[in-house]
């Protein structure tokens, strides 16, 4: 067996035991997969909890009393994380009727709870105020005028953020970038109709205009783009203000610090980075004489990502001479989309042989009829075997939320280690459940 210095893996909450083993906040990874079964998401809620933390003490600190870190809800959605997002004193960020129906089901405070979206229907806005929703973010004017005359049926005053879009190109994937003027989000300033939005939506009754939301885009890695956002939208703020004699109580600037998947990118301290666009915010306030607005923000990924890894069980190993090796796993696309997707990074580590020299270069494959069904490519393990245990770091955002059941393929178990406890949150698909919603043509 050869064997390699034991070195740093990609988390603090990562390491190599006595067998040779990963394990995952003091787990055995492959006792764990044994137990639980694979495909399966593990989920470091203690770590969780530290990055929520971050986020609560450093807004506070700058920003005051009435910051606010929101729950990027499309990020990782199942009813025990709302839970624990209340307990760590944040609010929510839900873009979808399922998404507050999950957050309702857990308890969650419903009045911290933000409802997003580009194209809300009728019955989505009826829901929402059903379930005590605090605030709308609205994107558009056919959405502002159907709040409003829902609201006025039910005889209330909606609260209402305005989703403007700055202008911003943060340098990301084109498929996350949120804030360039001709994002299917939100209403321009560079065009103008973010004043008439604002004007509209300060005429309509049954509505509480509280401020101001951005969102520039997701996995960015450096402060300065969210201090230009901040900037632009302080200076329409204040814009609104002449115009028409308002002034904002909150601006939301939205989420996207980007996350480490891999050992070449860059870690981001995010307290620093709040603390940089801090500054700005209250740089631009006063030079602008504008009272500084509550501040709100907006991670999912930042908070859920490294929190996770992804255990599959290796099936077969398929070595293509001089041209190509392959192993494949049970799972793949069904439940990490995003290789196919945007052909995102990630950092993987045979965990039954997580000591030995990792010298098989291979491409992973997933269990999917598609030749597309791919989690990397060319990555470095140590040679693996049928039944050996594959590790795929940082999986927490975007793997478990945007699953399918492709091929009729159940979707994995979430399992959370809370310091000694191991609690099972999302028990693993079966057969049956693919079949529930099908009805006999007889």
């Amino acid at each position: 067996m050869k064997t390699r210095e034991k070195k740093k893996l990609l988390t603090p909450d990562l390491d190599i035991n006595e067998k040779g083993h990963l394990t995952i906040a003091g787990r055995d990874a492959v006792a764990l997969a044994e137990k639980y079964k694979t495909a399966l998401f593990v989920m470091n809620v203690e770590r969780f909890r530290e990055n929520c933390a971050i986020y609560r003490r450093t807004m506070k600190e700058c920003f005051g009393p009435d910051a606010l870190p929101l729950f990027a809800s499309k990020s990782l959605c199942f009813t025990g994380l709302y839970q624990l997002v209340d307990e760590c004193g944040l609010g929510t960020d839900l873009v979808s009727p399922g998404e507050i129906y999950t957050a309702f089901h857990a308890g969650f405070p419903m009045q911290k709870a933000y409802f997003h979206g580009n194209n809300k229907t009728d019955a989505d806005i009826a829901y929402a105020m059903d379930c005590g929703v605090g605030t709308f973010v609205v994107d558009n004017d056919e959405e502002l005028e159907a709040i409003s005359y829902i609201a006025t049926q039910r005889r209330r005053k909606q609260p209402i953020l305005l989703r403007i879009t700055p202008g911003i190109d943060p340098h990301t994937h084109k498929a996350v970038v949120t804030g360039s003027v001709d994002s299917k989000f939100g209403q321009a300033i560079a065009t103008g109709q973010a004043f008439s939005f604002t004007e509209k939506a300060l005429s309509l009754p049954g509505l509480v205009l509280k401020g101001f939301h951005c969102h520039i885009g997701s996995q960015i890695f450096e402060s300065e783009p969210f201090c230009q956002a901040a900037s632009i939208m302080l200076h329409f703020i204040a814009d609104v203000r002449r115009r028409f004699g308002y002034t904002a109580e909150q601006l939301n600037l939205g989420g996207g610090f980007g996350v480490r998947y891999v050992e070449s990118q860059p870690s981001i301290d995010i307290a620093a980075s709040i603390r940089q666009v801090a500054a700005q915010v209250k740089r631009c306030c006063q030079e602008l004489a504008l009272p500084c607005p509550a501040i709100l923000m907006e991670p999912g990924r930042s908070l859920v990502a490294d929190t996770v890894t992804t255990l599959y069980t290796v099936g077969s190993v398929k070595e293509i001479p001089g041209v190509k090796n392959y192993i494949s796993v049970d799972g793949g696309m069904t439940d990490n989309p995003r290789y196919a997707l945007y052909g995102s990074e990630y950092t993987l580590l045979n965990a039954t042989k997580a000591a030995e020299e990792a010298d098989f270069i291979c491409s992973v494959g997933g269990r999917c009829c598609e030749s597309g069904d791919l989690i990397q490519e060319n990555v470095a393990l140590a040679r693996p075997t049928r039944g050996d245990i594959l590790a795929v770091f940082t999986t927490g955002a975007y793997n478990y939320a945007m699953a399918s059941n492709y091929n009729r393929i159940p979707r994995p178990a979430i399992l959370l280690l809370d310091k000694e406890k191991e609690i099972l949150a999302v028990r693993r698909e079966t057969y049956e459940d693919l079949c529930r919603c099908d009805m006999p043509l007889t």
